[in-house]
């Protein structure tokens, strides 16, 4: 048999046709979990529903629906690039899933790449439901466009990086139980459906650091009041995806 006769081809494909195949996997995986589904849809549009109905939180002047919807699409942002990737990364790991996926012809850092879009895609649609739900309950934002999208994208890379860093450092048991609790911490204290002003001035200054209460101080600095560009807000994101990744980078353990 002479050279060139194989068809297929036998080799690896190109690496952004292996990048696309494995990132709508990744994609269908989250989308088709049920667990997943409650943290990242289900939750955060109940919540939104739930508080804008019901005058249950002290918002400050103004509709409850503009206060919450910034910290509902924070909290969005958290449950899928945080909570639900460490989750799934994590028991990935631990069943010898990437393990295996690390001796493909995909390189690592391209299967890293591919979690990464799998989770803008997901955010993206999460973006979508709440917009529109926010807008059916009255919401009115302001704003640039571009510093909300600035601010989407410096939350997820520093909650991607946390996540990644859990997964791959813990046991699969314990990063489930882990990342539900720190998703139960940071939904009540930091300034997703509570106001920081309600907390102590000790309290405030140590939870304004947290990425989850930039990424909703910022969104509602935008989104609320109109401000153009929050850069206190963006740079404690961009430290956390600085330190985060990195970590992440370094102290990944794959068995």
């Amino acid at each position: 048999m002479s050279a060139g006769t194989y068809t297929p081809r036998p080799g690896a494909a190109p690496l952004g046709r292996m990048i696309t195949a494995q990132t709508a996997l990744e994609t269908r995986m989250l989308l088709r979990n049920g667990e997943q589904l409650l943290l990242t849809v289900i939750i955060p549009t109940l919540l939104l529903v739930l508080f804008s109905a019901v005058d249950i939180v002290d918002t400050g002047a103004g509709e409850s629906v503009d206060f919450l919807t910034p910290g509902i699409l924070a909290l969005a942002v958290m449950s899928t690039a945080f909570t639900g990737q460490a989750i799934a990364t994590g028991f990935e790991r631990r069943y010898g899933v990437l393990k295996r996926l690390g001796a493909s012809p995909l390189p690592r850092w391209a299967l890293m790449t591919a979690k990464t879009l799998a989770v803008l895609v997901t955010e993206v649609l999460q973006v979508v439901l709440l917009t529109v739900i926010a807008f059916a309950l009255g919401w009115s934002p302001h704003g640039s466009p571009f510093a909300v999208l600035l601010l989407l994208v410096l939350g997820t890379a520093a909650f991607s990086g946390l996540g990644l860093l859990m997964a791959g450092t813990l046991k699969a048991e314990a990063t489930l139980a882990a990342a539900n609790l720190v998703f139960l911490l940071l939904l009540v204290g930091g300034g997703v459906i509570v106001p920081l002003d309600k907390f102590p001035d000790a309290v405030q200054s140590v939870l304004g650091l947290l990425p989850i209460a930039a990424l909703s101080d910022g969104l509602r600095e935008v989104l609320q009041h109109g401000a153009s560009m929050p850069w206190g807000d963006l740079g404690i994101l961009a430290a956390w995806a600085v330190l985060g990744l990195g970590a992440a980078a370094k102290f990944f353990r794959w068995e």
